[in-house]
């Protein structure tokens, strides 16, 4: 097929200006590219190092904060190159935030995970190794993730929890302090010797070394039972020596209040017998 003159001059006349329209639009879509992807790379490395100067933000959280904004730079930059080339981007936007919201209505549940890990990766209310009781778990700390965290119970068992059950109780963390208070009750009988009793009570916690002189060590008589005088012994231990030193307690203020020659007494009743009236 052979082309006329003419028809040459008229695609020449045609081709120039477009490509001199498309070529400048198709050059300032490069340099945007370009300039987007370097600004992408470089605002979330600038993002990373920065995340890394505070200790208290998890390891987990910089990545992720990385690369949202590396991916949001990304997307405005398609954008902005569709732009170019006289492509509606409003309509891109809506659908975007259409599409958008139509996952979060759909991962309704995971982000409200993702959103709870998040926030405990930030707050830090427990970290990995502490033991807590929050909502339906009550064990050690192993790992916290963004969308679950798992735990070992005292008993030996794995246990998976959502960050969003976690997220909205009450956590209780006890070893978050480095000391705890410790309240041991021990009962002695009503004929006993209080004075003595308190003596032996205190004896016993200045003697052991993981008691705390301070706050120091009391001993008080807190109720008067059915059956028993009772005294508490207050305490205060680092949270690594507690439950040991509880255990010990508990047996050793058994053993010298007895030793001292007074009595623990357990639960009792006195019942009067009324003989029944008799017919005469």
């Amino acid at each position: 097929m052979e082309f006329s003159t003419k028809q040459m001059q008229e695609v020449w006349e045609w081709a120039v200006p477009a490509a001199l329209e498309y070529g400048s639009n198709i050059l300032e879509a490069l340099i945007i590219l370009v300039v987007g992807l370097w600004l992408a790379s470089w605002l979330s490395g600038a993002a990373r190092r920065t995340l890394d100067k505070y200790k208290r933000i998890d390891s987990t959280l910089k990545p992720l904060f990385a690369s949202l904004i590396r991916y949001t730079i990304v997307i405005m930059t398609i954008i902005a190159i569709l732009s170019q080339f006289g492509v509606q981007t409003a309509s891109i936007i809506a659908i975007l935030g259409a599409a958008g919201l139509a996952i979060g209505l759909a991962l309704q549940g995971t982000l409200q995970n993702i959103a709870a890990g998040i926030m405990l990766l930030i707050l830090r209310p427990f970290r990995v190794g502490d033991f807590i009781d929050a909502g339906p778990v009550s064990a050690t700390v192993d790992e916290i993730g963004l969308f679950t965290s798992q735990f070992t119970t005292v008993d030996g068992i794995y246990v998976s929890c959502p960050n969003s059950s976690l997220w909205n109780s009450k956590i209780t963390n006890y070893s978050r302090n480095n000391k705890r208070r410790m309240d041991l009750v021990v009962g002695i009988s009503y004929e006993d010797d209080i004075g003595k009793a308190v003596d032996i009570l205190m004896g016993l916690m200045q003697k052991d070394d993981r008691v705390l002189k301070d706050p120091a060590p009391q001993c008080m008589v807190t109720t008067l039972g059915d059956s028993s005088v009772n005294l508490t012994m207050r305490m205060w231990a680092l949270s690594s020596d507690f439950w040991a030193l509880k255990w010990d307690m508990t047996r050793w203020s058994k053993e010298k209040v007895e030793e001292g020659g007074l009595s623990i007494p357990f639960p009792q009743r006195d019942v009067h017998l009324i003989p029944a009236p008799t017919d005469k």
